[in-house]
């Protein structure tokens, strides 16, 4: 049998999908409600199977409706990929990589790599997001981004990985605090003691958020920063505990009064991976930046010096 797809009931069907409701994918996607009604009886019948499941609280997919949508997804997002290739073209730009990254290598590793990689190429463009692994794992499979940066288990087997770094969490607080000296701690011992922590919009946050809930006990959130410097010095200043990576830890504590505790918790140290659905597939310019982000990890990079800051008067 024929099928035949067209991007109104794609999008169509994804709209229904995220609001469970065919009243609300229709206003979505800016047509009638009778309109969606006779485009989903339509595309069911094309493909000679039921994607909606129908009640009176609202609609919900069958499996053939999760696998079509999830298809469509991929589909949208390879589009909104050229779409925005074809403008940055136009505007004299050559290529777009799409890169998300977890917390750490957002903020430790990637800045002078990306630095490097865009002054070898000028005219490309690098859209960098921060995200949570397991979400970089299926925008990476759906197609939403080109290159992941993932930490910790995730289920990575339908991509193609490459080792990255190892990453380790670890308690940071004040010079002179009762924990200052502790060969390690258990993260649930940690939660009757202040935190500092990152924004709630980090994947940082979100992950010590999950550890916490599966403990069944909540972080006691005294003051949330942009950034690990900012937190280093929330805690010098006593205003709490906080939980960073040790790389940052470490570099801020040369210039501040912190100390550094290992976390006993077997999640604290985790390895990180680069993930993509194939690097063959990747255009060449990303897939060089690939193989920057491996050199760099392996210490092979040498990578461009910082430029200078220029004074400034008060």
């Amino acid at each position: 049998m024929a099928m035949h797809f067209d991007l109104v009931d794609l999008r169509l069907m994804v709209h229904i999908a995220d609001a469970n409701s065919m009243t609300r994918g229709a206003e979505l996607s800016f047509i009638s409600l009778p309109a969606a009604s006779t485009r989903i009886k339509n595309l069911e019948e094309s493909i000679g199977t039921k994607l909606l499941y129908r009640t009176s609280q609202g609609v919900t997919l069958t499996p053939p409706g999760q696998a079509f949508v999830t298809h469509a997804r991929m589909v949208l997002g390879q589009i909104e990929h050229l779409r925005g290739d074809m403008q940055e073209y136009v505007r004299g730009i050559k290529g777009h990589v799409r890169v998300f990254a977890n917390t750490t290598s957002l903020g430790e590793f990637l800045p002078p790599v990306l630095r490097h990689f865009l002054r070898r190429h000028p005219d490309v463009n690098i859209d960098l997001r921060e995200r949570l692994s397991h979400d970089i794992v299926r925008a990476v499979t759906e197609g939403q981004t080109d290159i992941g940066i993932v930490a910790g288990l995730v289920r990575t087997e339908n991509l193609e990985t490459l080792p990255y770094r190892r990453d380790r969490l670890v308690l940071v607080v004040p010079r002179g605090h009762a924990l200052d000296g502790e060969m390690q701690i258990d993260f649930a011992d940690t939660l009757e003691l202040d935190y500092v922590g990152l924004h709630e919009s980090s994947a940082i946050h979100a992950f010590l958020r999950q550890a916490s809930d599966q403990l069944h006990r909540p972080i006691k959130l005294r003051i949330q920063v942009g950034n690990f410097e900012t937190a280093c010095r929330m805690i010098e200043a006593g205003v709490g505990v906080g939980v960073l990576p040790e790389s940052a830890a470490s570099r801020h504590a040369h210039s501040m009064d912190i100390a550094i505790v290992p976390l006993s918790d077997s999640w604290s140290v985790r390895d990180m991976q680069i993930c993509m659905r194939s690097m063959d597939a990747l255009p060449s310019f990303a897939q060089e930046l690939v193989q920057l982000l491996v050199a760099d990890a392996q210490g092979q990079l040498q990578l461009d010096s910082a430029p200078e800051k220029e004074a400034t008067s008060a």
